[in-house]
């Protein structure tokens, strides 16, 4: 069991402590480490005084194992596992009570210590076999990514210019230039963070940015969010009720689209089949912008209408699909730092009467104008 050198200089300081001993020979810390046998080694990692000799291993027949008046063998033990040991050799017998007393809390640091280095170099190896499995299967996604690339601009040159089906081939190269931009995100996620990093801006984006899209005008955003759902409720055999207009807006556009995308996935995966889904757009009187993704389905409790707002918390309507909780959380979060806000509303109607009469819609309001730094 290696262990770190942030563990070696905290036990410096812990034997350290012992100099003004004079009725103390020499302390020794010990780690298991599996032997040939059922009974581990114990392997020198630290000693007072520093300048020994070089220690061997302490294996289960070495002769230091026999019990001395002179010498005793503090276990660092955590519940029924055996991490290393505090070997101390003494001048007096019998022992004083208060050095008995310093040196089982020394014992006591060095087990907690011990657990804590285990458990982080436990992290560490299960991050470096995450990091190359994703590195991996990265690697591997691009391939059938570009295949469909080319698939889709072959056959997009074959259509004729006025084929109706043209916007389907268009609809998913624009689908695949969004997947590679997914994969180019998980690619940055296995980069190192310092210990001590900061986050630059405490927005968690869901999705990646479309480039520089902090001043962009957001109808082109919303476009292929817009094929999207439309061809989702035709799959799904859905009504899909769609904007009369997009927003003329300016701003973070990729932001606003990351919102929207969430809340429309969430619709269609989480209302009952049949049930319409629709995206309303709206001036604001104070010359920004509501974008409210509704449906038909039943509506959310009112006792959890705020709470699933929260992270980690699902409503009891949506138990039966597969999700994390962190959807709604994580948008409610980017609509604030763009300066608005994303509420629930029950049922869509309230929002519009041409809505539906029963559902749930979201609404993302948007400031006027460019969001304030």
């Amino acid at each position: 069991m290696p262990v770190s050198k942030r563990f070696l200089t905290l036990l410096r300081f812990q034997l350290a402590q012992f100099a003004d001993r004079d009725d103390l020979r020499s302390l020794i810390v010990y780690v298991a480490q599996p032997g040939a046998g059922s009974t581990p080694d114990l392997v020198p990692v630290g000693q007072w005084p520093s300048e020994g000799l070089a220690l061997p291993t302490v294996g289960p027949d070495s002769p230091l194992r026999q019990p001395a008046e002179e010498r005793r063998w503090l276990p660092l033990r955590h519940q029924d596992v055996l991490l290393g040991a505090l070997q101390v050799e003494t001048n007096t017998v019998p022992w004083p009570t208060p050095l008995s007393r310093r040196l089982q809390a020394v014992a006591l640091t060095l087990t907690e210590a011990l657990c804590l280095d285990l458990e982080q170099q436990r992290l560490q190896a299960d991050l470096q076999h995450q990091r190359e499995r994703m590195q991996l299967l990265l690697h591997q996604l691009r391939n059938p990514l570009a295949a469909l690339r080319t698939f889709g601009q072959l056959l997009l040159r074959r259509m004729e210019p006025g084929s109706p089906h043209r916007n389907l081939v268009e609809g998913l190269l624009a689908e695949e230039r969004q997947l590679n931009r997914y994969v180019e995100a998980l690619d940055q996620l296995g980069e190192p963070m310092p210990l001590l990093a900061v986050p630059a801006a405490p927005t968690p984006l869901l999705l990646p940015p479309l480039g520089d899209s902090h001043q962009a005008a957001l109808a082109p955003a919303l476009e292929p969010l817009v094929r999207r759902a439309a061809a989702t409720a035709t799959l799904q055999n859905r009504p899909w009720r769609q904007p009369a207009r997009l927003p003329v807006w300016q701003g973070d556009a990729g932001a606003v689209a990351e919102i929207t995308a969430n809340l429309l996935e969430n619709a269609f995966r989480y209302s009952p089949a049949g049930c319409p889904v629709g995206l309303h757009c709206a001036a604001g009187a104070d010359g920004g912008w509501q974008l409210t993704v509704w449906d038909g389905g039943p509506s959310i409790p009112a006792a959890e209408q705020e709470a699933i707002f929260e992270r980690g918390v699902r409503g009891s309507t949506s138990q039966a699909v597969p999700g994390t909780g962190l959807g709604l959380a994580l948008a409610r979060e980017l609509a604030r730092n763009l300066g608005g806000d994303l509420n629930l509303i029950c049922p869509p109607a309230a929002v519009d009467p041409a809505l539906s009469g029963s559902g749930n819609a979201f609404r993302l309001r948007l400031p006027p104008g460019p969001p304030t730094p």
